[in-house]
């Protein structure tokens, strides 16, 4: 194997905004298991994290978190006029969350399901939860899922979403 490098850009030059949304037990990311959740000592440092990397592809990211579903509610409803997709940690929802899920099928919009676990995983792997594994209620709706990478499920969600939506195969023609 040789020390080739990786580089991806970006296809397409639409400048792009993409709802970031973290629920329930996410706003307290640095005090959570460090074997599932990792080094992150925030939320707010996750959120700068995804940020920094979108701004050199050209995307902006408006970032929001809650532990209380209503507020997602109200964000998604809020930015649904003006966001391009989003990324989603349903986090406690996980299980549940069918007005969450219902108001992003809503939106038209696509949107990334991510998790830092691998919650398919038994608990006893290396990136499982210890209560796993959970079937997500948010699966079967997502565009696309990102899961077992913690923080870099988060990077893996961003740059295929960002791909899909360069891509006009992909998701259909831009109206």
């Amino acid at each position: 194997m040789t020390n080739a490098s990786f580089s991806w850009s970006r296809t397409g030059t639409r400048p792009l905004h993409i709802v970031l949304l973290d629920g329930p037990n996410m706003p307290n990311l640095g005090n959570r298991n460090k074997r599932v959740y990792g080094p992150i000592a925030s939320i707010e440092s996750l959120q700068n994290f995804v940020k920094e990397t979108a701004a050199k592809l050209g995307v902006t990211v408006e970032a929001f978190a809650s532990n209380h579903e209503g507020y997602l509610l109200d964000e998604i409803h809020r930015t649904a006029a003006t966001a391009d997709a989003y990324i989603l940690n349903p986090a406690g929802l996980t299980k549940t969350g069918e007005p969450t899920r219902h108001a992003l099928e809503e939106t038209g919009k696509p949107w990334v399901e991510v998790h830092f676990s691998n919650i398919s995983a038994p608990p006893w792997s290396a990136r499982g939860l210890p209560g796993g594994p959970w079937e997500s209620n948010f699966t079967r709706s997502a565009t696309g899922m990102s899961m077992g990478l913690r923080h870099h499920s988060y990077l893996a969600a961003l740059i295929g979403l960002v791909s899909a939506i360069d891509d006009e195969d992909f998701l259909g023609k831009q109206a």
